[in-house]
């Protein structure tokens, strides 16, 4: 989908790459632009921990000359991106959303960072995150909680826990961003604020460089305007990488060629009746039209009745966080003098008691699980369900003993690939999202179904009121 927006803070980064080529529009003009909108909303947004501002400006300088004079690097050279506050740049302080690392200064750069830069895009600044990549609901005690653009008035989880990615991209103050999705990190802020995301199969996109919470379940993942902004940022930074060794079992395919060849014959998996319990009115609603919607574009919609509920799946995928996330940062958690979000310490400290044989039963657990699945979904394209039980909830109301990713973390313990497209907004005017979930390393697949949906609907595009001008 293209989006009709002239202004360079809303437009689809394919669209300003396009209008960049052209000549028709600066990489100057655009990154004064974003930085600008940044100046002006970000003390209250708090999405970025960083701006990058003079050596983006100068990077916009550069690229402007190089297009000027045929010397691109790529069909993206001069597009500005933000990067979530867990990957590396060599140089550059990455924090992982913690004060105790607010000085810690990256050593390497991340091998999706570099193939970014590679590619001609200019890292406009760091986006906040939850401690350590460890929440859903976005919030953080001792950096600051990114604030949910759609409500200008009261104070909304931006989702996590790649809150600041989601809330720069929505608020017009980077036109895609980079998160990471271990349960949902990249789907729940993409759902909450209002934009495509894709949370991809393990092995698609190193993770070289980018601090880890589990190395079993971490995917970095695109967060983004359009489905199909969606689709080239990670052809970018998917594909084989020495230095992170899941990347050379598979090649990667292309979704681009299959991207817009529709929904019609293809089988999609409903959910059924018990799962449906305890998802607000308005995003139940959302999802059933989502469902009409693909019938009237030709798929077949199917109820499948699960082997096991998504909270049986929500549990097992947290014991292998637990205890992963306890073995990367238990050092740091269990020192009582530092300043750990107290809402995250207790959600690291699930695997600290965890003996070695249960962990390794938590691994076995997955693998069960993921051939059960595989079984009950054989023969189905498509896996639909909303990526959030409710829209954004007021921060202050937050439980934080609870989790929003219901939903969500069925596709990390069963190893699937799985987009997010806004699919509606409720009576408050908050965005809901779809969630498209397919087997693993069918990224082209969930692509393609979640840009059907977007092209048949008017809900991407739309601005947060109140950040239009």
């Amino acid at each position: 989908m293209t989006t009709s927006n002239t202004d360079p803070a809303f437009m689809a980064a394919t669209d300003m790459a396009a209008e960049m080529a052209a000549g028709r529009l600066s990489p100057v003009t655009v990154m004064d632009r974003f930085l600008e909108r940044i100046e002006r909303y970000d003390e209250k947004l708090h999405a970025y921990v960083t701006v990058y501002a003079d050596e983006a400006r100068q990077a916009a300088e550069a690229a402007a000359t190089a297009i000027r004079t045929g010397h691109a690097v790529g069909p993206f050279h001069g597009v500005p991106i933000a990067l979530k506050d867990i990957i590396d740049m060599s140089g550059r302080v990455t924090t992982g959303g913690s004060k105790v690392w607010d000085e810690r200064v990256s050593a390497t750069t991340a091998t999706l960072a570099a193939r970014l830069i590679s590619a001609g895009m200019i890292v406009i600044g760091k986006t906040h995150t939850v401690e350590f990549a460890m929440g859903g609901w976005g919030t953080n005690e001792h950096m600051g909680t990114a604030w949910n653009p759609w409500d200008l008035e009261v104070q909304r989880a931006p989702g996590g826990s790649s809150a600041g990615s989601g809330v720069s991209v929505a608020a017009g103050m980077a036109p895609w961003a980079i998160g990471t999705d271990t349960g949902g990190s990249v789907r729940l802020p993409s759902a909450w604020c209002g934009l495509a995301g894709l949370k991809v199969t393990v092995g698609r996109i190193s993770t070289h460089g980018v601090l880890p919470l589990s190395h079993t379940l971490d995917t970095p993942g695109p967060m983004c305007r359009t489905v199909e902004d969606a689709a080239h940022l990670y052809m970018v930074m998917a594909g084989a990488d020495p230095l992170d060794p899941k990347t050379m079992i598979h090649g990667v395919e292309d979704p681009l060629p299959t991207l817009k060849r529709g929904v019609a014959g293809l089988r999609l998996a409903a959910l059924p009746a018990s799962e449906r319990a305890g998802v607000e009115a308005d995003v139940l609603a959302a999802y059933d039209e989502s469902l009409a919607l693909f019938k009237r574009l030709g798929a077949s919609i199917e109820v499948v009745e699960l082997p096991h509920s998504f909270d049986s799946l929500g549990a097992a995928t947290g014991r292998i966080i637990g205890c992963e996330g306890y073995f990367h940062v238990g050092e740091v958690v269990d020192d009582l003098a530092l300043p750990v979000d107290s809402a995250v310490r207790p959600r690291i400290w699930l695997g600290r008691d965890v003996s070695a044989r249960d962990y390794q039963r938590a691994l076995a657990t997955q693998q069960s699980l993921k051939a059960e699945f595989q079984a009950a979904l054989a023969g189905y394209d498509a896996w639909l369900s909303p990526t959030t039980a409710t829209a954004a909830p007021v921060v202050a109301d937050i439980d934080q003993g609870q989790t929003p990713a219901i939903f969500t973390r069925a596709a990390n313990i069963l190893e699937m690939c799985a987009a997010t497209v806004p699919n509606g907004f409720t009576s408050a005017g908050l965005p809901s999202g779809l969630m498209i979930a397919c087997a693993g390393l069918d990224e082209a697949t969930a692509l393609r179904v979640a840009w059907a949906h977007e092209n048949a609907t008017d809900v991407t595009g739309r601005v947060p009121p109140g950040l239009e001008a």
